[in-house]
């Protein structure tokens, strides 16, 4: 297979790079008490001696902490971006620095060059996959099949990957057992609500330098992503729209205060449209054709297909960069559309992108390192397929959470719980 090289030889004065990837990495670690926590269980222990993980995420600092904790555990591991707009070149090369991780990951590849890392990262046999998207675990199962019997499993990230993976799994198609880390409670009420709601909004703020306060924000779908965004939208004095194709979300927004209307409605009282959906043709030609002049469209979901893009520059007459990660789309009668990051996920493809809260990432990635750690120790006893999150695990998250913040909470007693386990009780 043709395959990238690492980081470290496709970068000019190395050692600067990976200096600022360090600093950037320390501060993210500073403020992850759930992962430093790991990281002294799993150097004691060492869980993933003998295995090799494959990666395909983000790769910023709060990423490259997991990456270490991993590597700590004892892994050899090897990890690309899954987002062509997402890596930070000087946090891929700290962390390519590091003896046991080798990076592929590069900003800015085209289609060609973002794959050809990914073959990188399968040229070193993983025994265990973590990915945010789905695209490491599908090309493994569509290239190179031969691999599959030596993987004990995978863990994926992010709604959009689980999305693939369950159709792989309902069509009989997943080869290897996954965990499902996106719908597990430490992620999703937490990464999905406050991480996408903050991260989104705050890179949106910064990229076009726009105030939030009285504009109408459009937020379509509203699964936990949506409801982030439309929650933070609200508290910074937005109107809040909200596009749904499912009767009880679309109910629930509606009992939580906000405007529920089509997309075709929603597309003439708009001022910024954020779609969170995961699927693809969300905002196409004819709601284009119907928006007001200046309009602002960013994606807060995975891959770049929500926004139609195509159908968007076929009716510009001109196109420019009016800012650096705006792309202005004029059309003929002379209103201006405006799209974020090229379309792909704006907090984290965005020139100014940060991706989601230190804090919050922590407790993703936290889940990520459990279930990895799991897959280590007992990967014998999953079945191929997707797998929910083992509660046990998730709750040692949240454990390890309350513990570094010094929060207690009560506990059931005995009796409390016999009565909550029997069906004996009457009124």
């Amino acid at each position: 297979m043709d395959t990238a090289a690492p980081i470290s030889d496709r970068l000019d004065d190395v050692e600067a790079h990976v200096e600022e990837g360090r600093r950037k990495m320390d501060w993210a670690l500073e403020h992850m008490p759930i992962l430093s926590a790991l990281r002294e269980q799993f150097e004691a222990g060492e869980p993933l001696a003998d295995h090799r993980v494959g990666m395909a995420l983000h790769v910023e600092a709060k990423t490259a902490v997991l990456v270490e904790t991993l590597a700590e555990a004892g892994a050899d591991v090897a990890i690309t971006g899954c987002n062509p707009l997402s890596t930070h070149d000087d946090v891929s090369a700290a962390l390519d620095a590091h003896p046991n991780i080798t990076s592929y990951a590069k900003r800015g590849v085209d289609d060609e060059a973002y794959y050809e890392a990914m073959d990188a990262v399968i040229a070193t046999e993983p025994t265990i996959t973590v990915d945010d998207g789905g695209d490491l675990v599908f090309r493994i199962h569509e290239e190179y099949p031969e691999l599959i019997e030596d993987i004990v499993g995978g863990t994926e990230e992010t709604t959009t990957g689980v999305h693939r993976l369950r159709a792989m799994d309902q069509e009989g198609a997943l080869d290897y057992p996954m965990f499902n880390v996106n719908d597990t409670p430490m992620k999703h009420l937490f990464d999905n609500v406050h991480g996408t709601g903050e991260s989104a909004l705050a890179n949106i703020a910064m990229t076009t330098n726009l105030s939030w306060a009285g504009k109408t924000v459009v937020v379509s779908g509203y699964g936990y992503c949506g409801r982030g965004v439309a929650k933070k939208a609200a508290g910074q004095n937005a109107n809040v729209v909200v596009t749904e194709v499912d009767s009880r979300r679309a109910l629930e927004a509606h009992m939580e205060g906000y405007e529920v209307m089509p997309m075709d409605e929603a597309a003439k009282v708009g001022d910024v449209f954020v779609t969170t959906t995961g699927n693809k043709d969300v905002i196409t030609e004819k709601h284009f054709a119907s928006m007001q002049d200046g309009v602002v469209l960013a994606n807060a979901g995975h891959f770049d297909v929500e926004i139609n893009l195509d159908e968007l520059s076929e009716l510009a007459v001109s196109e420019r960069d009016a800012r650096e990660g705006v792309r202005e789309y004029e059309l003929e009668d002379g209103s201006r559309v405006n799209v974020l990051a090229e379309g792909r996920l704006v907090n984290l493809a965005s020139p100014v992108a940060l991706g989601h809260p230190v804090e919050v990432m922590d407790q993703s990635f936290g889940v990520q390192a459990v279930c990895v750690r799991e897959l280590a120790e007992n990967g014998g006893k999953y079945d191929a397929g997707l797998h929910s999150v083992p509660d046990e695990l998730d709750r040692e998250v949240a454990e390890t959470k309350l513990d570094a913040e010094d929060i207690e909470h009560d506990v059931l007693s005995t009796e409390q719980e016999q009565y909550m386990g029997s069906w004996r009780h009457g009124t």
